[in-house]
């Protein structure tokens, strides 16, 4: 049996103030995703959780999940979904009993009785459970049992309520923080509830052939090859650009007891994502390499990001039909362990110099007046208080503190 296995579309994501749906990524992929089905042919379709990144989604994205399940639904595929922490399970689940008559098999809410629909192929039967995500009081409600505190002891309770036969190929589908003990693996920073929280180890799973996981964005097996998470379809942070490569996975399970095969088809996004990283003139040559339709974040190792550098790169990419999301300097002007000439200079500074040197590295231009007028606030805050009254030099960290309290005293 075949099965593509999904997870994490997050349809309506933004990405740095840029809308992947009305920028064309994800609708770009579901059509692209459409054609490997047809191509490939699954006997069923597995969405691992997060349809949406917001539990309100847009018109738009709905409108694009509904385009996705009837271009599979109409090659009469079965297309199996569980609820995820970033979906309204009421909402997803909405004409539920409707959608199964046309082999769409939805599961936002947890029931002491996981929605499950038996499939067949040349070996047998082969059960699918859908697991929406679980929080340890959702159990609680359902098994009406105040003892359960934790995800791992949530999972194993709700999972030892099922009627599954052990004899025969089962399949769950669930969207968890699933580690094997308890380490966790490969994340991007778009994940949420996840950085130790919500802990499920990967044997709560053993009596599956196959759990289809949802909720962390990388693709990789949790504990054996048949735990595994399919990944994000696309990029949702730069952080991701590092992982093994997206796509969804096709799994092809034999007969009962035999490893399942596992492979990744490759979809290409219709804007790939590059963070480039180094010197100036380094990310000069590197800006002109990269390929034209990119989203790009620059981190510049050599000097503060001036108005003029921003600018000269957003044109150098806009002339590609990129666009720079973020721009980040690593350059350090301010350091706490200053020697020798460098510090004298500092003790030569008036604190207003100071604050002004900051501000102008961190924004990357000149203070205006305003800003002039908080720092020579800050400033005779500094000179009234302790800190600097001894002639050490400054905390770096310093001024940005005491700008900050001097914003709230005039909010105040």
């Amino acid at each position: 049996m075949k099965l593509l296995h999904l997870a994490d579309l997050h349809l309506g994501k933004m990405l740095c103030g840029v809308s992947l749906l009305e920028n064309g990524d994800q609708t770009d992929w579901v059509e692209k995703l459409l054609l490997l089905v047809q191509q490939e042919r699954p006997d069923a379709v597995v969405v691992a959780g997060d349809v949406y990144d917001r539990g309100m989604p847009s018109g738009a994205a709905m409108q694009l999940w509904s385009r996705l399940v009837t271009g599979i639904a109409q090659l009469n595929i079965p297309v199996f979904a569980a609820a995820g922490n970033h979906d309204s399970g009421e909402r997803l689940s909405c004409f539920q009993e409707l959608l199964a008559q046309k082999k769409v098999y939805i599961s936002g809410i947890l029931q002491r009785e996981l929605l499950h629909v038996t499939l067949q192929d040349a070996f047998g039967p082969v059960t699918v459970w859908l697991l929406p995500y679980v929080f340890p009081a959702a159990v609680c409600a359902v098994l009406e049992d105040e003892t359960v505190r934790d995800y791992d002891t949530a999972v194993r309770r709700i999972l030892e309520e099922q009627p599954l036969d052990p004899a025969q190929r089962n399949v769950l589908v669930a969207h968890q923080n699933v580690t094997k003990d308890g380490l966790e693996g490969l994340r991007g920073g778009s994940e949420s509830m996840v950085g130790g929280i919500g802990q499920v180890d990967y044997t709560a799973f053993d009596a599956f052939d196959y759990a289809a996981l949802g909720h962390i964005h990388a693709s990789y097996a949790v504990g054996r090859p048949q735990v595994r998470y399919a990944g994000s379809p696309l990029c949702y942070h730069f952080d991701e650009c590092r992982q093994p490569p997206k796509g969804p996975l096709l799994v092809e399970l034999g007969e009962k007891g035999t490893e399942p095969q596992i492979r990744t088809l490759s979809i290409p996004p219709l804007h790939p994502m590059a963070e480039l990283r180094g010197t100036y003139e380094e990310l000069l040559a590197k800006s002109r390499e990269t390929a034209p339709g990119s989203y790009v974040k620059l981190v510049l190792t050599d000097r503060a990001i001036t108005p003029e550098i921003s600018s000269l790169f957003e044109e150098t990419f806009r002339a590609k039909g990129s666009i720079l999301m973020e721009r980040i300097s690593e350059f350090k002007r301010f350091t706490g362990e200053s020697t020798g000439p460098e510090l004298h200079k500092l003790r030569q500074k008036s604190v207003e110099e100071l604050f002004a040197d900051f501000y102008t590295e961190r924004a990357g231009g000149a203070p205006a007046p305003e800003d002039i007028a908080l720092m020579h606030r800050a400033a005779e805050l500094l000179r009234n208080s302790d800190a600097g009254a001894d002639g050490k030099a400054v905390d770096p960290k310093l001024p940005q503190k005491l700008l900050d309290d001097v914003r709230k005293e005039d909010q105040r």
